[in-house]
């Protein structure tokens, strides 16, 4: 209990005083293997607590271990580690996603929200990884904790939308195919064709729709809400209707909780008025609702208002403008305002309720009503003329200047239908012009033009003075305008052309003003999201793609061992005469066996029973859905049995090898294991190979090997096997696995680590490359640069990143790559074509090239849809490497067998300050993506690295001499790249 204490106590303070928590770090490795699963996670939380990047290693093993735990607890909190370990280090994204599509296969409740919400955060484009998992994730989700249904909600809505086709194409109002009663069979027969579609929705889309509609019930506002906008995104119009009634439910919530509602029903309710129509009582505004609860009641009843209920909501807006909020009433105000526009038989009756709010004591119910009033004389000028005059009127008594300035507006374009008023309203501003508002004053100069255009014989001298006001105004904005207008009405000598158009400018028909919903253009946000909220794209956001027109290939998400479950039929009935056989079989401690590490028996005995209950839920679940539970016992069976027969017959396991190989692609093993051991069974080719690289080399054949248990050539003679092995029989385990031997060997630095194992760069320079000038791309506009990481379209591939920019005042469309010129074999990975970029718009892409370790060009075109531009792409000898990590002892070793033809060597003279141990190592990082090996001398730098193409090592030595001389030598096979990189480096080194 005290440790648990303790941890808790370290998880707060560890950001804080990272100095003190990094000497706790191996004590928390022991408590990695401790037998209570509480002190594992917590041990695990607090490891992946401490923001310092120097024990990525330490987490990543540490990660690595508890994603294969017994407890699902562990691998929950493993989970949760993956995305602070992404936030301290995204150079460790790679490794990440492939513990999280180990994860994704967990069939435990308690795991499936956590690493979804690690998918989110390291790789939410990454939707292979969903189609295996789909239809499980589906059965699991009404068994999940609630927090992580929100999250598998969210993913699950991104993938529908991007893996099936619209159910809204042809519409909902045709699919009711029942008879009418009076019909002959033949005018039935006509309304049946008429009624024939091709669109029929997909299985799998379905079974997301059916699988969430219970959880509208939930206690969690926040999963309502994630059901509802899953509902309102992929679910046909007519279904859509359902969630109504869940959402009116949560207005009993809290004030947040009805903030956020609100303002998802007032998107809703713009589009589809029919499903909130029944429930329109409930957004009534009651007197104890905060102000922002009460305008969101008043927007979505300004939505829903129609000629059946209008008068109902005249009389409520009647009692809110008489609220002491005043805030609320001004909304009112323009909410009758916006009924009135959409509804024609009720403009007259709220023009007149406006008029009589004008008498109002209350100075702002006034201003708002005026400026409503305006907006709604501006669709009707023709028959208010006496509203015009009362307003006139009132100019005396109204002081707030927005209102003001709206009825001096009013009259000024109304001069001629009122001409005797006009005329006076002018005579009584022009006296109070001094004291006015700017905003006031800017009318009265507005009025005073149009009267002198209109009814100059008596205005003429009215508007010189004003203009004589105006010219010596404080307000330059004044002055300005009064000079315009002086210019353009006031006709003499130095008028220009404009002045005989000032009737025209002054007087032009005005466009009536649109009132519309604020909410309108919010539909492309996703509902429930916080962009959504905000009406801003926010940080993190995921837009929802566009239904495909033609849906992929639903085959994905079929389980891939479904096949061989037919064939082991008769097993299934030997599992009913042996019941305790399924115990053994399908526990998560022989499905995720590749890492996993288990402590002792008692603690395997004590926890698989728990985690054997999660596996039959799992189990229970998936059996309503398309993929049954036996092929996942299949698959527990064959792992055991390939790891029984990996341990005792040697034979047998170069052949399992052998099959593995044949099925990488759907291992899902991570491109890192498979260049180390590549290039580990390369290397092993040489006569003088240590042996401790063997051994590493035989430790990465046996962890491969049981990475890739299940082979293809099962054969029905192997049931023995299997009925074997499956009998409760306690076989002797390791203490630890031989991957994490192996890890904790290349952690500890020991002699038996790997020799070529790619690290992260030191050094990523920002530098770029132009592409394409704006200028030639007529105003497109490229530049690249090598961000040195992994490329993920290939592993000999080089990443490259490519930012467009459109310099022009127009949308450039359809960008994409052309036709490409490469020798001979070279290979390129282009970017997906890109619809459109608006003007001053910037997008970056990532491109994947095979430069074959040489240092040609590659030539392609970048093309928009009207021209194509021919562009080249040359790679710096240093951007063709990839950093290694290694000790001293295998650096010597190593360049101790790449002597003679395969090292060359300069002599560089510089300056003794140049010679420092921090400067040649920024000098040599920003040519060359090369790692730092450690050195037991001061005088001797060394940098190891490996062509990304073919492996191969390039060691780079930096021998100080005595004065101001330096050795620097390079041993490679690839003597071309070695002599390119050498004639790089020599000018670097040397200049000051």
């Amino acid at each position: 209990m005290i440790k648990k204490l303790v941890y808790v106590y370290l998880v707060r303070y560890a950001e804080e005083q990272q100095d003190l928590a990094l000497l706790s770090i191996s004590t928390f490795q022991r408590a990695l293997k401790d037998p209570n699963q509480l002190i594992r996670a917590s041990a695990l939380r607090v490891l992946s607590s401490i923001r310092v990047p120097i024990i990525v290693p330490i987490m990543m093993l540490a990660i690595k271990e508890a994603s294969a735990d017994l407890s699902p607890y562990v691998r929950k909190n493993a989970a949760h580690a993956i995305q602070k370990l992404y936030s301290l280090d995204p150079e460790q994204k790679e490794m990440l996603i492939e513990i999280i599509e180990k994860l994704l296969k967990d069939k435990s409740t308690l795991v499936a929200g956590s690493v979804v919400m690690a998918f989110e955060e390291v790789c939410p484009d990454r939707i292979d990884l969903i189609h295996k998992n789909y239809r499980k994730l589906c059965n699991l989700l009404v068994d999940v904790e609630e927090w992580g249904q929100v999250v598998i909600i969210h993913m699950l809505t991104r993938y529908a939308r991007t893996q099936f086709v619209s159910p809204w194409r042809q519409g909902d109002v045709l699919e009711d195919n029942e008879k009418d009663f009076y019909d002959s069979d033949e005018e039935q027969k006509e309304k049946a064709d008429k009624r024939k579609r091709p669109y029929a929705m997909d299985p799998d889309h379905r079974l997301l729709i059916r699988n969430t509609k219970p959880l509208l019930q939930s206690r969690n506002a926040a999963v309502v809400m994630a059901v509802a906008q899953l509902y309102w995104h992929i679910a046909p119009k007519s279904e859509a209707g359902i969630i109504s009634k869940s959402l009116v439910r949560l207005l009993r919530s809290n004030r947040e909780v009805q903030y956020i509602v609100l303002q998802n029903i007032a998107t809703m309710s713009i589009q589809r008025k029919g499903m909130f129509e029944p429930y329109l009582k409930s957004f009534y505004v009651r007197s104890t609702d905060a102000t922002m609860i009460k305008i969101l009641k008043l927007e979505i009843l300004t939505n829903l208002a129609n000629e059946a209920n209008i008068s109902t909501l005249l009389r409520e807006f009647q009692t809110y403008v008489k609220s002491q909020d005043k805030q609320f009433a001004a909304a009112t105000i323009q909410t009758i305002g916006r009924c009135a526009t959409s509804i024609t038989e009720v403009s007259d009756t709220c023009l007149n309720g406006l008029v009589c709010l004008l008498s109002n004591r209350d100075e702002i119910v006034v201003a708002e009503s005026v400026v409503v009033i305006k907006k709604l004389l501006q669709m009707q000028p023709m028959q208010h003329g006496e509203i015009i005059k009362h307003m006139a009127k009132l100019l005396d008594s109204i002081t707030v200047p927005v209102a003001r300035a709206s009825i001096l507006w009013l009259i000024g374009e109304n001069c001629e239908r009122v001409p005797k008023i006009a005329p006076d309203v002018l005579r009584k501003t022009a006296k109070s012009f001094t004291s006015e508002d700017d905003l006031v004053k800017l009318q009265i100069l507005n009025l005073g033009a149009k009267l002198y255009l209109t009814n100059s014989k008596q205005t003429k001298l009215l508007t010189q003075y004003i203009l004589n006001l105006g010219k010596y105004d404080q307000n330059y904005d004044i002055r300005d305008r009064t000079r315009f207008i002086r210019q353009l009405i006031v006709p003499n000598e130095k008028s220009g052309a404009l002045s005989k158009y000032a009737k025209k400018i002054f007087l032009a028909q005005k466009p009536a003003p649109l009132l519309e919903s604020p909410f309108k253009d919010r539909d492309h946000f996703q509902l429930g999201t916080l962009s959504h909220t905000l009406n801003t794209k926010a940080t993190g956001y995921l837009e929802l793609s566009n239904w495909p027109e033609v849906a992929p290939d639903p085959s994905v998400r079929n389980v891939e061992v479904i096949e061989l479950a037919k064939e082991w039929t008769p097993a299934g009935k030997a599992k009913k005469e042996n019941p305790d056989k399924k115990f053994y079989s399908e526990s998560e401690e022989e499905e995720d066996s590749s890492e996993s590490s288990s402590d002792s028996e008692s603690e395997s005995g004590s926890e698989s029973g728990e985690d054997e209950e999660d596996d039959r839920s799992g189990d229970s679940a998936e059996d309503s859905g398309e993929s049954g539970s036996e092929p996942e016992a299949g698959k527990g069976r064959a792992a055991t049995r390939s790891r029984a027969r990996g341990r005792g017959d040697s034979k047998d396991v170069d052949k399992e090898k052998e099959n593995s190989k044949t099925s990488e692609s759907s291992s899902g093993e991570s491109s890192s294991i498979e260049e180390s051991s590549s290039d580990s069974e390369s290397e092993s080719e040489s006569e003088s190979e240590s042996e401790s690289r063997k051994v590493t080399k035989e430790k990465e054949k046996k962890t491969k090997q049981e990475r890739n248990p299940l082979t293809k050539d099962v054969s029905l003679l192997d049931l023995d096997d299997f009925n074997l092995v499956s009998t409760p029989v306690a076989l002797p385990t390791p203490a630890l696995s031989p991957s994490l031997i192996a890890d904790l060997e290349g952690l500890n630095l020991s002699a038996t680590s790997s020799v070529i194992s790619v690290s992260t760069p030191v050094f990523v320079p920002g530098k770029t490359h132009v592409l394409l000038h704006r200028m030639s791309g007529k105003g497109l506009a490229a530049h690249y640069f090598f961000p040195r990481q992994p490329c993920i379209f290939g592993d000999k591939m080089v990443s490259v990143q490519i930012t467009l920019n459109n310099t022009t005042d127009q949308k450039i469309e359809n960008i994409h790559v052309g036709g490409k010129k490469l020798p001979m074999g070279m290979q390129m990975h282009v970017f997906n074509p890109i619809e459109s970029l608006e003007p001053a718009g910037s997008i970056t892409v990532s491109m994947g090239i095979d430069f074959c370790d040489s240092t040609q060009t590659a030539s392609f075109q970048l093309c928009t849809k009207d021209d194509c531009f021919s562009v080249n792409i040359q790679p710096p000898v240093g951007e063709l490497l990839l950093p290694v990590a290694m000790s001293e002892k295998d650096f010597k070793k190593e360049q101790g067998m790449l002597s003679g033809m395969n090292e060359t060597s300069t002599t560089i003279i510089a300056a003794p300050q140049n010679f420092a141990s921090s400067v040649i190592l920024q000098k040599i990082v920003n040519v060359a993506n090369v790692g730092v090996v450690p050195s037991g001398q001061d005088n001797i730098h060394r940098f190891a690295a490996k062509t990304v193409h073919s492996g191969s090592l390039m060691l780079v030595t930096v021998e100080l001499k005595e004065g101001s001389t330096a050795q620097l030598i390079i041993n490679t096979e690839k003597t071309v790249i070695g002599s390119v990189l050498l004639r790089e480096l020599k000018p670097v080194l040397s200049q000051g």
